[in-house]
């Protein structure tokens, strides 16, 4: 079991990563919701793997009983990546719809080869991208 939770998760980490660097932002946005299943199966590989439920009963032990507490982490985290994917794509179809484009650009390195009205000028939104 131990090998196919890691196989799975160095998969779903690698082809997550390399979705995230695409310049598409479709691709970056599938990217990340492959980071965070696996982030969820490590947190969940992090509980205690036991056979029986996690109900305390008088009298009886806890020997081989399933960690819960990973499990709640997990599905809180579920949620918070199933939000963040859908803002994400509502982003993405508002940029669509505006007309922007789809990919991402890189951050230029500075500003000194422009001219300084020409930033200000930017940053108070005067001036359109190309």
């Amino acid at each position: 079991m131990v090998p196919v939770l890691a196989a799975s998760v160095f998969l779903l980490l690698t082809a997550g990563v390399y979705l995230v660097l695409q310049k598409t932002l479709l691709r970056v946005v599938i990217g990340l919701a492959l980071v965070s299943h696996a982030v969820h199966l490590i947190l969940l590989a992090s509980g205690r793997q036991g056979v029986v439920a996690p109900v305390l009963l008088p009298g009886g032990g806890i020997e081989g009983v399933a960690d819960p507490l990973p499990q709640a982490f997990v599905l809180t985290a579920i949620v918070i990546a199933m939000a963040m994917t859908i803002y994400l794509f509502a982003a993405m179809a508002a940029l669509a719809k505006s007309g922007e484009r789809m990919e991402v650009e890189p951050v230029p390195d500075s500003d000194e080869a422009h001219a300084p009205e020409a930033v200000q000028a930017e940053l108070e939104g005067r001036v359109t991208r190309p």
